[in-house]
C-alpha cells in the first residue's frame, strides 16, 4: 500500500477536488462517476475514502443507494451522493 501511494502521492487531494467539481456541476453523483473522471486509485480502497472524506468535511450527503455500473464492481451497491447546503448558507 506505502509503496502504490508514493507513485501517485497526489491521488488522494485530486480526488476530493473531483468530488468537489461533481458536487457542483451534478445533482447526484456515484463513485462510478468519480472513476469517469478520475484516473485509477493507486489502493483500492482509497475511492471510498475520498467519499468518506469529503462527507466528514459537510461537502456531500448520501441522498440513496443503487448498483454500480462499473464492471470490476460487478454490480456492487453504490451510494448516491449531493452536495449539502447547510441552513443559513447562500446556495
Amino acid at each position: 500500500m506505502i509503496a502504490a501511494a508514493l507513485e501517485d502521492p497526489h491521488w488522494f487531494e485530486d480526488a476530493r477536488l473531483a468530488i468537489l467539481r461533481l458536487s457542483l456541476t451534478e445533482q447526484e453523483f456515484t463513485a462510478d462517476d468519480l472513476r469517469r473522471v478520475m484516473r485509477s486509485a493507486p489502493v483500492d480502497n482509497w475511492t471510498g475514502l475520498a467519499f468518506t472524506s469529503a462527507r466528514r468535511a459537510g461537502l456531500i450527503e448520501s441522498t440513496s443507494s443503487t448498483i454500480s455500473k462499473s464492471k470490476s464492481r460487478k454490480n456492487g451497491s453504490l451510494r448516491t451522493w449531493r452536495r449539502r447546503i447547510n441552513k443559513g448558507v447562500a446556495k
